[in-house]
C-alpha cells in the first residue's frame, strides 16, 4: 500500500510539474484582446510551456498591504522632496533624466531563477549610486551575492523579501557584478539566461529551476577588485508611500516594485496592463519602476521586467497607476545610497 501511494505522489507530482499553462494558448490571449481596453496581449511564451516555467520566474513576497504593524517603515516625507515645489510632471523616464547612467534601461535576465527580488533591487540601487555620483559610479551591482549570500533575505532562487534586501544593503553592503559570463564586476551573475520565449533544447521550460549557489566570498570576475572595498551600501531602508513614490524617484532614481501576478500578465505585449476580470493568481513579482505617464487617459508605471528583451514591450511594461493595481502602489521599497 505504502508503495502505491508513493507511486501515485510521483505521478501526482510529475503531472504538476509538466501541467501546461493554458493561459498561454492561443484562445485565452484572444480572450484577453477581447475584453482588455487598455492593452494588448500577445504571445511571449510557447503554448506548450509548463506552468511550472512560468511560475519559477515570479519570487517576490513583497507585496504589501499597509497595517499598525509596518506602516512606521514608510516613508512619506523627505527634505528634499521640498525642492520639488510640487511640481511633479504628467511624464517621467529615468532613463531620460538621467541619460549617462547606463544601468538604467537595461533589461536583465533572472534565467530559472525565482530571483527577481534580487535584480529589482539590486538594478535600482546601481542606479541611484549613479545619479548620486552624477555617473561616476556606472555599473552593475550583482544580484548573485545578494541572491545567495543574504539568508535573511529569503530563499534565494525560491523567492524573497525586497525590504530585506535594502536592509541588507544598509549593514553589509553589495558589491558590483554584471551580466552571465561577462567578468564585469566582483561577482557576475552566474544564472545563465534560457530561451524563456522558444521550445526545445535550451529552453527554460526543459531545465529544472536553478539550485541554490553557494554564497561565494571572493571576487571571481575582475579579480583586481578587493571583496570588501568593492561593497557599496545605503543609509536607509523604506517603502514608499502612493503620495512619495514620484518625488522619491525624482529626487534620488529608479525604485523597486512589487505587485500580485495573474495569469494574463505573461502575455503582456503593449498598453496600460489592468488585470482582466477573471484572470487568476499566480505568485507575487518584483520589477524596477523607473518613471510614469498617461495613456489614452489612464495614468501608468512605467517598468522595467526581468525576463528578457524577448518579452512584452521589448522588455519592459506599464501598469495602472493610482488604483493599487495588483497591491503594486502599496507595495515600492527602495534606500539611498551612501557616496562617501
Amino acid at each position: 500500500m505504502a508503495r502505491v501511494l508513493i507511486l501515485l505522489s510521483v505521478i501526482l507530482f510529475s503531472v504538476y510539474m509538466t501541467e501546461q499553462a493554458y493561459f498561454l494558448e492561443k484562445d485565452y490571449i484572444d480572450s484577453i484582446n477581447a475584453q482588455a481596453t487598455t492593452w494588448k496581449a500577445g504571445v511571449n511564451f510557447p503554448p506548450s510551456t509548463p506552468k511550472e516555467a512560468i511560475l519559477r520566474l515570479l519570487g517576490s513576497r513583497g507585496v504589501q498591504i499597509p497595517n499598525k504593524a509596518n506602516y512606521k517603515m514608510y516613508k512619506s516625507r523627505d527634505s528634499n522632496y521640498d525642492n520639488l515645489f510640487g511640481r511633479i510632471p504628467k511624464k517621467f523616464d529615468a532613463r531620460k533624466k538621467w541619460r549617462k547612467c547606463k544601468t538604467i534601461g537595461a533589461v536583465r535576465d533572472q534565467g530559472n531563477c525565482g530571483s527577481c527580488w534580487a535584480l529589482a533591487t539590486s538594478s535600482a540601487f546601481a542606479d541611484r549610486l549613479c545619479v548620486a555620483t552624477d555617473a561616476d559610479f556606472n555599473e552593475f551591482l550583482s544580484p548573485e551575492e545578494l541572491t545567495f549570500c543574504c539568508h535573511t533575505c529569503g530563499y534565494g532562487c525560491n523567492g524573497g523579501y525586497p525590504i530585506k534586501a535594502w536592509e541588507r544593503f544598509k549593514s553589509h553592503g553589495l558589491v558590483t557584478g554584471g551580466d552571465y559570463k561577462s567578468g564585469e564586476g566582483c561577482e557576475p551573475y552566474r544564472v545563465p539566461p534560457c530561451r524563456h520565449h522558444a521550445e526545445g533544447n535550451n529552453s527554460c521550460s526543459d531545465k529544472p529551476m536553478e539550485k541554490n549557489h553557494r554564497c561565494t566570498r571572493m571576487c571571481y570576475g575582475d579579480q583586481d577588485l578587493d571583496f570588501d572595498d568593492d561593497h557599496r551600501y545605503t543609509r536607509d531602508s523604506y517603502y514608499l508611500t502612493y503620495g512619495s513614490i514620484q518625488k522619491d524617484v525624482m529626487n534620488y532614481g529608479p525604485i523597486e516594485a512589487s505587485f500580485d501576478v495573474y495569469d494574463d500578465f505573461p502575455s503582456y505585449k503593449s498598453g496600460v496592463y489592468i488585470r482582466s476580470d477573471n484572470a487568476s493568481y499566480l505568485g507575487g513579482h518584483a520589477v524596477k519602476l523607473i518613471g510614469w505617464g498617461e495613456e489614452s487617459g489612464v495614468p501608468y508605471w512605467l517598468m522595467v521586467n526581468s525576463w528578457n528583451t524577448d518579452w512584452g514591450d521589448k522588455g519592459l511594461f506599464k501598469i495602472q497607476r493610482g488604483t493599487n493595481e495588483c497591491g503594486v502602489d502599496n507595495s515600492t521599497t527602495a534606500g539611498v545610497p551612501v557616496t562617501n
